[in-house]
């Protein structure tokens, strides 16, 4: 057995943001849609915008999903591979019929 837990705080840390439904589901979508902004993403999800971005900024700062700006505009897309991996993996019929 690995006694060093570091590794498993890492993993077990990425699931936990990522065993909300909203997340999940914004994860999800972006890998679908690539890039958005958090109008579009609210505007999907019908939620409140300080929602979405509560939601966004804790995927964020787990380094699941990364910002790119456009002029004004902030648009989210998922960064880390082996979170795309996951969620095909959990929604794998789901991403290839769409």
């Amino acid at each position: 057995m690995d006694k060093d837990f570091k590794s498993y705080n890492e993993v077990a840390d990425i699931l936990k943001a990522l065993a909300h439904p909203v997340r999940l589901c914004i994860v999800k979508g972006l890998m679908q849609k690539e890039n958005c902004n958090v109008t579009y993403i609210q505007e999907c999800l019908d939620l409140p915008q300080s929602t979405v971005s509560q939601h966004l900024q804790k995927l964020r700062s787990m380094g699941i999903v990364e910002t790119e700006r456009s002029g004004l505009e902030i648009k989210y897309h998922v960064a880390n591979e082996r979170i795309k991996k996951l969620i095909r993996i959990f929604f794998e019929e789901e991403i290839h019929n769409e």
